[in-house]
């Protein structure tokens, strides 16, 4: 029979268990420092050899990192999808854009449904908690620039925009997705701030923009799935058509010229 006496497990591959469970999970990101190691101890109820030789295992894998004088950090497991230079050429060419949209449209739908019914109530609570942040954002900086004047991007507007499309798919629970989209942020945020930056000369308001978020939100906050995913791939079909305006002005703006030009010759 294929039985075998059940052994009492090491308390140090437990912590090790745990520490990797809280990063697949997203609690621990790349670069967030562990408590000291008294405190960590102390924590999860282990000796501290225990918790050196968690530590080490943990180190081994690649997952922690030590830095000299400074400490444990969780290691950049995830990096970039994109290299830097590749950001920057998927944010400023349309077709990328475009096929971006398109991706993150499909993604964040499925994470805003699964988000309604699968997400805790405290997920919940973060992503209100960032839209808030947004309504907050959003009324400083209409103050500071004035009424009379166009929406600008300060980038603090565009921060908490990306961080409130990665709360959701942090709400969805689903870890592969989670990490895909976490590795894409830079991404993620560049094509944040352009479409913004696009949208407030095609004289988008700043209220059309959080009425969209706050309709994501609302659905959320009710739990229902079907209006969460609406919500969200209406918002980005929102944005997808005013990038697609702002072309189609960029091309008639050249033929104008061309056409004043030649008005100017015959005058």
């Amino acid at each position: 029979m294929p039985f075998r006496k059940v052994q009492a497990e090491k308390l140090s591959l437990a912590v090790v268990r745990q520490i990797e469970q809280l990063i697949l999970r997203g609690l621990l990101r790349p670069g967030d420092r562990l408590p000291p190691e008294r405190e960590l101890a102390e924590k999860l109820g282990v000796s501290r050899p225990s918790l050196r030789e968690a530590l080490g295992t943990l180190r081994e894998r690649g997952l922690l990192e030590a830095r000299a004088g400074s400490g444990v950090y969780v290691a950049d497991v995830l990096g970039s999808a994109f290299a830097p230079a590749l950001v920057q050429l998927f944010a400023t060419h349309d077709e990328a854009v475009f096929d971006s949209l398109a991706f993150r449209r499909d993604m964040e739908g499925l994470a805003a449904e699964r988000a309604a019914r699968l997400g805790s109530d405290s997920d919940l609570k973060v992503i209100d908690t960032i839209f808030r942040r947004m309504e907050a954002a959003g009324q400083a900086e209409e103050q500071s620039e004035g009424r009379a004047r166009e929406p600008a991007e300060s980038g603090e507007g565009a921060r908490l925009d990306a961080e409130f499309h990665m709360a959701i798919i942090e709400a969805s629970h689903n870890v592969v997705m989670l990490h895909m989209m976490r590795s894409m942020y830079d991404l993620l945020r560049e094509g944040v701030f352009y479409n913004r930056r696009i949208m407030f000369a095609q004289r988008t308001t700043r209220c059309e923009l959080l009425g969209q978020h706050r309709a994501i939100n609302t659905a959320l906050q009710a739990r229902d799935p079907e209006a969460a995913r609406t919500a969200v791939e209406a918002h980005l079909d929102y944005v997808a058509a005013s990038l697609r305006d702002n072309l189609r002005a960029a091309r008639n703006e050249e033929i104008a010229r061309q056409r004043l030009a030649l008005e100017a010759r015959r005058g």
